[in-house]
Order: structure tokens, then sequence, then C-alpha cells
């Protein structure tokens, strides 16, 4: 067995393990080493455009589920908002007869007394919780609003005009509960 068929060792550490000085590598040595770097390095950048490459699709992927949860949040906000306008709007509608019954009270001096109060007291609680009464003479006549029972020629008028109110309209916001019925003036 030759020389240069034998076992070959190559001692790569730094420091020299008789005089723990550092060693300065040969040419070979350091043209190897720099190529063995050279081929980390471009593994390493492939492997780090990879990992870029991921987590932009993961940053995207979160942005996107990210923007559908606040439109999501949004839209159940909005519904809870309508469910709550729709259900007020229902318990308003049950109390028109009552509220109807206190203005006949006043108009015939009945309401005095506790019942006065109370009967105020629950106007005014309604209208705070948003419930707007409508309908009075000499407003201009809006078919959305007002129901003609009645209509009378009279001179003078350019535009139909409500003259009397058989009985008081309620809205909610923009949401007509229950139109004005009136008597209409017209030409």
């Amino acid at each position: 067995m030759s020389e240069e068929e034998g076992i070959r060792v190559n001692d790569k550490r730094r420091l020299d393990p008789d005089t723990f000085e550092v060693r300065q590598p040969s040419s070979d040595s350091a043209d190897e080493l720099i190529t063995e770097m050279d081929a980390e390095a471009e593994l390493i950048e492939g492997e780090v455009g990879g990992i870029e490459e991921k987590i932009g699709e993961l940053t995207e992927d979160l942005q996107r589920v990210h923007a559908e949860y606040a439109n999501y949040r949004k839209r159940v906000d909005r519904d809870r908002e309508v469910n709550r306008q729709l259900a007020m709007g229902a318990v308003f509608a049950e109390l028109l007869p009552v509220l109807d019954d206190l203005e006949l009270a006043r108009e015939h001096d009945e309401l005095t007394g506790a019942f006065k109060t109370v009967g105020e007291k629950l106007e005014t609680t309604l209208s705070k919780l948003g419930l707007v009464k409508f309908g009075a003479a000499q407003d201009p006549f809006d078919p959305n609003m007002h129901e003609a029972l009645t209509s009378e020629e009279v001179e003078g008028v350019s535009e139909p005009t409500v003259i009397a109110i058989f009985q008081q309209g309620y809205r909610q916001g923009d949401r007509i509960l229950r139109p004005a019925r009136v008597s209409v003036a017209g030409t």
C-alpha cells in the first residue's frame, strides 16, 4: 500500500492541539473552505427566499382574514341595530292605541291627577326612545306621511294642505309606524 492510497486525514481544526495557536489555512484548504462557504451561502439564500415567500403568503392570508372579520363584525353590529329598531317599532305599534286614548282624554279634559302624570311620563319616555308624533293643521299634505280621509275645496290654498287631524301619526326615525289621518284642503 502506497502513501497515496492510504487513509488520508485532514485536520480542519482552527487551533493547533499541540501549540494552541491559530492555524493559517493553506491555499488549497482556503479555496475549499471558500467553495464550501459559497455553497452554504447559496443554500441559505434559497431557504431565506422560500421563507420570505411563505411569510408574504401568510401575511396576506392574515390580512384577508382580518378584513373578513372586521366586515363580519360591522355586519353583525348593523344587523343587531336593525333588529333592535324593529323590536322597538313593534312595541311602539302596540302602544299607539294607549297614546290615542291619552290624547282623547286630554281633549276632553279627563287627563287629570295621577293619570295625567303617568300619561306624560309615558309620552316623554317613548319620545326619548325615538317615537315621534307628527301631523298638525296647516302642514302641507304629504301622501307618504298622511292618510287623507276627507278633502274639501278651499279658496286661497295653492297646494294640498292639512286642515284637520283625526288621528296623530307616529314615526320612529325615518320609518312611519302609522300615518296621520287627516282632512285635506285643496283647490
